[in-house]
């Protein structure tokens, strides 16, 4: 309104300047030769005001009409929701082709601990623990114009996991890009792991008990101070450091019931990246000298390193990369390793990269011998982009 208003003062202002040189025109003793110039100056003035007047108008006009498509917009996706099911108490999304959330109701913001507001502009993916989240992208991949369904587990705060059939519907023609998904629980909320069953020292335990754990997700730096240690409860941790040529280097991956530190390490350069979803408790260094107890037990959890740390070292001893590439493997398989019927599949998830890093040679090499392997029948890749290496693999 406030454009409008000022688009009418500047059309009354032309005009009355117009209506006084029309009557200077009269009644001067001016020629009209000297006038005209005047006039147009006045009246060139007098349309730059206009034209800048209009396209603020036009500006304005655009951004409402943005608006009122935005707003329209929202209208109909809270509409599919509805439609989706009128049972507000089940939990529904309303996602892309790609898994963003663009809208979501009240029982699913619920469900996850959070509002609407904060769910929407996050992926699917992220709503479903890491073993899901390779089979989720496959769905949404495949999906063209037909329902399919899919068990997930959801990952709620780190804190709970909980089972549930997950829908995955097109929406009626006019929403081609979106997709409608629909949360049915399967079993009830499961409490996370008591600490007392991720814990395998008991010392360690008795001190960390009933502390907070930190959480981080896959991929996320752990901060590492001085004067402290880290506890594992859950997850797995790569340590890492630097060459002389920038290059990373992996000197080890902690477990659960392992600690790591910058107090077990002379390395200059030392960080902590968690593979996957990780819980933390926190040792200060003046407490290991307050029971016996927590002592040992972490003479038990350090010896655990030492001993990983000599194997990594014994990796570099091999000549051939194919022959370090293969211990890795071994030793992964032995440390991390769950038995299937398909051979014995890594719990944790490492890249070519680390791969390379500690086998001191290149990603490429590796992507090399990684399919050498797998066209021997020495080593499978699941769906979870998890390694199973076959028995028959040796040095």
């Amino acid at each position: 309104m406030s454009n409008i208003a000022t688009l009418h003062q500047h059309v009354e202002k032309g005009y009355r300047r117009l209506f006084e040189l029309y009557q200077n025109a009269s009644t001067s003793c001016v020629s009209l030769p000297d006038l005209l110039p005047i006039a147009l100056k006045e009246l060139g003035i007098i349309c730059e005001q206009l034209q800048v007047a209009l396209q603020e108008l036009n500006y304005q006009t655009q951004k409402l009409r943005e608006s009122q498509m935005g707003l329209q917009m929202q209208q109909c996706l809270h509409q599919q929701l509805f439609q989706l099911s009128p049972n507000s108490h089940l939990s529904h999304l309303i996602v892309d082709r790609s898994g963003m959330i663009q809208a979501a109701n009240l029982a699913a913001a619920e469900l996850f601990h959070t509002t609407q507001s904060l769910l929407v502009g996050r992926s699917l993916l992220s709503l479903v623990t890491d073993g899901d989240q390779a089979l989720l992208r496959d769905k949404l991949a495949e999906l063209a114009n037909r329902r399919i369904d899919c068990s997930v587990t959801l990952d709620l705060h780190s804190t709970h996991c909980l089972s549930a059939t997950l829908t995955l519907t097109p929406l009626p023609e006019g929403h081609d890009s979106l997709l409608g998904c629909s949360l049915r629980t399967v079993s009830p909320q499961q409490p996370a792991m008591p600490l007392e069953q991720d814990l395998g020292c008991q010392g360690l335990y008795n001190t960390v008990k009933g502390r907070s754990l930190y959480h981080f997700n896959r991929s996320e730096i752990i901060p590492l101070e001085p004067h402290m240690l880290w506890f594992i409860t859950q997850g797995e941790v790569k340590l890492t450091t630097l060459a002389m040529r920038g290059e990373e280097i992996l000197v080890g991956i902690a477990g659960p019931s392992m600690v790591f530190g910058p107090s077990l390490t002379h390395l200059p350069v030392y960080q902590a990246t968690a593979l996957s979803k990780v819980k933390l408790a926190s040792i200060s260094l003046p407490e290991l000298t307050q029971t016996q107890e927590l002592s040992q037990a972490l003479v038990k959890a350090v010896s655990e390193r030492l001993r990983q740390t000599e194997a990594f070292l014994s990796i570099h001893g091999q000549l051939r990369v194919e022959d370090r590439l293969k211990q890795l493997l071994l030793l992964l398989k032995q440390s991390f390793g769950q038995p299937t019927e398909m051979g014995t599949r890594l719990n944790l998830r490492l890249t070519h990269q680390d791969l390379a890093s500690a086998c001191c040679t290149t990603r490429v090499t590796i992507t090399r011998l990684l399919s050498k392997l797998q066209q021997e029948d020495l080593l499978k890749i699941d769906a979870q982009n998890h390694l199973i290496i076959s028995d028959a693999l040796c040095l």
